[in-house]
């Protein structure tokens, strides 16, 4: 009779644990959660550098911000050909919940090449916005891409405005440079999306601001806030 009694509790209360479970968030402590991390820890550090850094007028026009980071005692390592990063969007209500997305493939330009490198995308008006909103596209091909300036303030006969709806840099060995990047392939990034959000949440969602961004993505946006609204004054 015991016996009876302990297998249906068991029974009872399986459903109920298991549900809970499932009711749970995702990890906090993920790759994809890292890597949010290590992106916000990228742009902080290359934002904070006096005078080599991406210009205030060049960030204040910024559409997206986009940020592969390679860390090299992590899985995050960007090779010649291949990276994984983060994005996110300005949205009435802010900069948006992030998107991940992966790149490889085309030329990364002479400045890759050392371990530890970090790529940088400035997605730089409305038409460069659609094709990260597409959650596939080809920098050269679908968007045009050239190497944006750097220093504190952009120079005023750079055509930086004009010629390319995605500005890039690289940042390897300490140097920080504007990169020709073309040919390169960003998509969306599904693995890192479901296990950051504990479901599939599309670009275009999570990039016009339609889903709230959650608190494990606070280390990339805020840093990204605090630059962005440092460079308008």
């Amino acid at each position: 009779m015991r016996n009876l009694l302990v297998l249906l509790l068991v029974c009872f209360l399986t459903p109920i644990l298991s549900a809970d479970e499932d009711t749970k968030a995702p990890e906090a402590n993920t790759k994809a959660s890292g890597r949010i991390e290590a992106a916000g820890t990228v742009l902080d550090e290359i934002q904070g550098a006096p005078d080599n850094r991406i210009p205030e007028e060049v960030l204040a026009s910024a559409e997206c911000v986009a940020v592969v980071p390679s860390l090299l005692n992590g899985g995050f390592v960007f090779g010649g050909r291949y990276g994984k990063g983060v994005a996110s969007c300005r949205t009435p209500k802010g900069w948006s919940a992030p998107a991940f997305f992966t790149i490889g493939g085309g030329s990364f330009g002479m400045q890759i090449g050392g371990q530890a490198t970090d790529l940088v995308m400035l997605i730089m008006n409305k038409n460069g916005m659609d094709n990260l909103l597409s959650s596939q596209f080809k920098l050269g091909a679908d968007a045009s891409a050239a190497a944006g300036p750097v220093g504190r303030h952009a120079s005023a006969d750079t055509d930086w405005k004009m010629r390319a709806e995605v500005l890039t840099y690289s940042r390897s060995r300490g140097l920080f440079a504007g990169l020709e990047l073309s040919g390169a392939v960003i998509k969306q990034d599904k693995e890192s999306t479901y296990e950051f959000y504990g479901r599939m949440v599309p670009f275009k969602t999570s990039l016009r601001g339609e889903i709230e961004a959650p608190k494990a993505a606070y280390p990339f946006l805020s840093t990204l806030a605090k630059w962005a609204q440092q460079a308008a004054k």
